[in-house]
């Protein structure tokens, strides 16, 4: 990227940072203390890893020696056996352990569905109403939320808490404007949406395509979006899904 300049030469800048312009033409205003506090904090996070993996390896290194792990593993499991010198059925013992485990799973178990239920809420609730409320949907797509949903849906997830969005390769967005920091809601679908091969067939204005080129919001037949049957065939199958099941878009040939 490189330091946008004005027509004197000088750095321009945007808030008091200076403005950069990617290869793709995008500007962004570069934070730089964001930065170093950024590099600061994965510099610590690297540190506590390498700690973990050095405590781990020592771990490691208290079984060398142990020819037959399965047979160490065996002679472990018959000396918990053991009860005053006195050697109980091993049958017996495992009946025992089967009987506990299954008295924990019954226990449990609907405890474990209903978190699971819960975090299926709340990943309706927080990835769903992100698209629903989104700023860059309403500006700049021709489809409703929920059809961007059902594309891009699948790249975002909740992990410690935080919305987190992942490209096609599987690796994280970062944001461009916040060098080391994960990008926002928006700003990653937007980059999501860059990425996409058929993007024209949902932004507004891109080439005319998208739910709502042909007419835009009350603008097809009976005041409905008009979609053609070009650009439906287009767009995957989950969009194709969600257009048939939106009234409030016409198809036409």
């Amino acid at each position: 990227m490189k330091l946008k300049l004005d027509a004197n030469g000088n750095a321009v800048l945007q808030d008091g940072k200076p403005v950069y312009v990617h290869d793709d033409g995008k500007e962004v205003a570069f934070d730089a203390p964001a930065t170093v506090a950024a590099i600061s904090r994965r510099n610590s996070e690297n540190q506590a890893l390498r700690e973990r993996a050095e405590a781990a390896e020592a771990t490691v290194k208290t079984f060398e020696g142990i020819k037959d792990p399965v047979a160490a593993l065996k002679a472990l499991e018959t000396i918990a056996n053991l009860d005053g010198k006195k050697l109980v059925d091993a049958g017996e013992v495992q009946k025992v352990k089967d009987e506990a485990i299954k008295a924990v799973r019954a226990e449990y178990e609907p405890v474990v569905k209903e978190r699971d239920s819960l975090k299926g809420e709340l990943f309706g609730e927080r990835i769903g109403g992100s698209f629903a409320r989104s700023k860059f949907i309403l500006e700049k797509a021709a489809i409703p939320a929920d059809m961007v949903q059902a594309r891009f849906g699948q790249n975002f997830k909740i992990e410690d808490g935080k919305t987190v969005a992942y490209d096609v390769s599987g690796n994280k967005l970062f944001s461009r404007s916040r060098p080391g920091e994960l990008a926002d809601f928006d700003e990653a679908l937007e980059m999501l949406v860059d990425q996409y091969p058929y993007k024209a067939q949902i932004l507004k204005g891109a080439g005319g395509s998208g739910g709502g080129a042909s007419g835009g919001a009350g603008g097809g037949a009976g005041g409905k979006r008009t979609v053609t049957r070009a650009q439906f065939d287009a767009l995957p199958p989950a969009e194709q899904a969600a257009i048939g099941r939106d009234k409030t878009v016409a198809l036409i040939d």
